[in-house]
């Protein structure tokens, strides 16, 4: 479970490397499910991170048709590929609330704050050669630290800045109607 509370996050974390795209967070055939229903939601949580290699370590509670983990750590150009929103969405719909890359493709990171379906935290080390599938971690977005929770070992993240405002809020149309730049 991850809890988010005065811009932490917590939660077990699943670890990826460098270079993951969209049709390995969600398989371009998937793009017929329309994610305003709530079973075209639903479906798309299910699908979340469906294109990875067979073999790789499972990311989907069968039983629930969520993630195990509110929180994936990769390395570089996480969310390379299309700019397909609806990788954003499956992962943000399957109950991921953060990302934790080294560097994000322009437009997913754009994605993720438009739509406000999940956070993108730059880390300033390479987080996904010192995590482990599993591991606890906290995100303190005020003060842009990591913490593993088992050892109390911190790492620095970049400033995010009024982004986690506008994730927090839903997404920029969202945010834009609730501070009254538009109607």
């Amino acid at each position: 479970m991850s809890e988010l509370k005065k811009n932490i996050i917590r939660g077990e974390v699943y670890v990826l490397t460098d270079n993951i795209d969209t049709d390995q967070i969600l398989s371009a055939e998937y793009l017929k499910v329309n994610p305003s229903t709530a079973e075209g939601y639903a479906q798309l949580a299910s699908l979340a991170m469906c294109g990875l290699p067979e073999g790789s370590w499972p990311f989907i509670d069968e039983s629930k048709g969520k993630a195990k983990y509110p929180i994936i750590v990769a390395g570089q150009n996480f969310g390379c590929g299309s700019s397909r929103e609806h990788a954003v969405v499956a992962l943000g719909a399957s109950g991921v609330r953060a990302i934790l890359a080294q560097s994000y493709a322009r437009i997913f990171f754009r994605n993720c704050v438009s739509t406000g379906q999940l956070l993108p935290v730059a880390a300033q080390e390479r987080l996904c050669d010192i995590l482990v599938t599993g591991d606890s971690i906290e995100i303190d977005i005020e003060n842009q630290t990591v913490t593993l929770l088992t050892n109390g070992e911190k790492y620095r993240t970049d400033p995010i800045g009024e982004l986690a405002n506008i994730v927090s809020a839903g997404g920029l149309f969202s945010y834009a109607r609730a501070t009254g730049r538009i109607k």
